[in-house]
């Protein structure tokens, strides 16, 4: 008789750009321009599962840079974990694909921003660390009032 192995298994197995957009629609005259650029800073994470025990995880960052009201520069990255799962309990999963994973895809996708960026002749925008676990919270916390607003009802049902 086979023994069959239990033991929790969280791996990343691959990290890659998924999406890279650079667009920098006012150049050349948006570098005569005197007044600093004004940043937005946009963050979406996702996930699916691609096959058993194997999931993706994505982080996209969408960087806006004005100058009175003209886009001076916009950069979108999307980057992407492969993740392999097994013998986790169901209901940490969410979690380890919202938050853990996120946090691990996400120093890449800081570095990748921050090249793009700085290829677009303006100073780099460094991106600020992001708490996952609030993201994450606030994300539920807004799933569960949709779904209230839904039922009609302040109870939360699951199927």
């Amino acid at each position: 008789m086979a023994e069959q192995n239990s033991e929790a298994v969280f791996q990343m197995q691959r990290v890659y750009i998924k999406d890279a957009s650079l667009e920098l629609p006012n150049a050349p005259q948006i570098f005569l321009e005197k007044n600093p650029p004004k940043i937005e800073v946009a963050v979406d994470v996702g996930a699916q599962r691609l096959a058993e025990n194997i999931f993706e995880s994505e982080v996209t960052v969408t960087v806006t840079a004005k100058i009175d009201e003209k886009v001076a520069f916009l950069v979108e990255c999307k980057q992407a974990g492969i993740f392999e799962i097994s013998n986790v309990p169901e209901e940490q999963f969410d979690p380890l694909l919202g938050i853990l994973c996120p946090n691990m895809i996400y120093p890449y996708l800081r570095a990748n921003v921050a090249d793009l960026i700085t290829r677009t002749g303006f100073p780099p925008v460094h991106l600020s660390d992001i708490n996952f676990e609030q993201f994450y919270q606030q994300r539920l916390a807004a799933a569960q009032e949709q779904a209230a607003k839904q039922n009609g009802s302040g109870i939360i049902t699951t199927a």
